[in-house]
């Protein structure tokens, strides 16, 4: 894995980690990796590439998450996927939706550790950036133990650059994806022992973790063989998007090394999450011009805001903030005004407060 360790990433996840998203998330940090939702190999092939996998400069890095169970498919996505600047190429082995199940990927692909590894194999053989997996520790009654090691030994040995595993179990009958994710026990001590086991592989964590102390903690010892290489959080993430605000003060730039940024002891303090006020006017600033660029190309504000409307959570003013977002954006003819209306509303509030305390 060509990152700089350890690795802070935003989790890929359907519907939600478009290139919107994307977008803003950047804004917020530099130095986390960013994940596609994920993409099925037959659509890159056959549907409107750019439409799927237009993916802007000012967003890397950003992982291509690919779907399916064909290693020539597979392997023409990512072919194609590298042409459009993602910078690591990740096979999904970890979603239990029945659509997913339906196509004999995601999730149901813990049974089949050798087509993972053929799809791997070919997928090396077509690109030239890293190519991981991000996985289950098992389904339904298998093992964990057993499970993951069989993955992890097949895949290893087809070249995988890394794996990503969400430490818990994926039940494919009488669970509910929602409910796959919260449901299942997590093994993080499982996680942790096969990385003693094969130090020389990237492994990263995934799952149940809510904070950006949570996810620390799982670094914890890195000078010890146990110490995982990577943490992921998805819906955390999303849902409390500021979070990312703190991992550039935590984490190195995956790709250039650069060191952790220190923060400004002037910046503005809400729930741990410490910017200046010159920082946040430059977030609105980005989104505005990004939505207007957006709704130039026929597009609707709300494409962009919906993304947003997280960003703010314990700062006065947010309750204000997202009703903007929330009812202003989806009107018709919609502007990046709206946005600027959004922060107003949570910045003069924060400004006050600093400047009484």
């Amino acid at each position: 894995m060509t990152y700089k360790l350890p690795v802070f990433a935003v989790a890929p996840m359907i519907n939600w980690t478009d290139r919107h998203y994307r977008f803003f998330a950047r804004q917020l940090s530099a130095h986390a990796v960013l994940y596609t939702e994920m993409i099925v190999a037959d659509a890159v092939l056959r549907g409107d590439r750019e439409r799927l996998l237009r993916c802007a400069v000012a967003e890397t890095p950003v992982a291509l998450q690919l779907g399916g169970n064909n290693p020539g498919k597979l392997a023409e996505a990512a072919r194609i996927g590298v042409g459009f600047g993602y910078s690591e190429i990740n096979m999904n082995v970890g979603c239990p939706s029945d659509r997913v199940q339906s196509g004999t990927f995601g999730a149901c692909l813990m049974r089949e550790p050798e087509v993972v590894a053929d799809c791997v194999a070919a997928m090396k053989a077509a690109v030239g950036v890293p190519v991981t997996v991000k996985c289950r520790i098992g389904v339904d009654d298998q093992e964990p133990e057993i499970a993951l090691r069989a993955l992890l030994d097949r895949v290893r040995a087809a070249g995988v650059d890394g794996l990503w595993v969400h430490a818990r179990k994926a039940w494919l009958q009488g669970l509910s994806p929602k409910e796959n994710r919260d449901i299942p026990p997590l093994d993080y001590g499982l996680v942790h022992r096969i990385k003693a086991e094969t130090p020389d592989l990237f492994i990263g964590i995934n799952g149940g973790l809510a904070t950006l102390e949570d996810a620390l903690r799982q670094l914890r010892h890195l000078d010890t063989p146990s110490a995982l290489d990577g943490v992921m959080l998805g819906r955390a993430a999303y849902h409390d998007s500021a979070m990312l605000t703190g991992v550039d003060a935590a984490f190195a730039h995956p790709l250039t090394g650069a060191p952790p940024v220190a923060v400004d002891p002037g910046a503005l303090t809400e729930a741990g999450h410490r910017r200046s006020p010159d920082f946040w006017c430059g977030v609105r600033d980005a989104m505005m011009a990004y939505a207007a660029g957006h709704i130039a190309d026929g597009g609707r504000l709300v494409h962009v805001t919906r993304h947003m409307v997280g960003l703010f959570q314990g700062w006065p003013g947010a309750r204000r903030y997202r009703q903007i977002l929330s009812a202003d954006a989806t009107r018709a003819g919609a502007g990046p005004e709206v946005i600027s209306a959004a922060f107003a509303a949570v910045l003069s509030e924060a400004g006050a407060r600093a400047a009484a305390e």
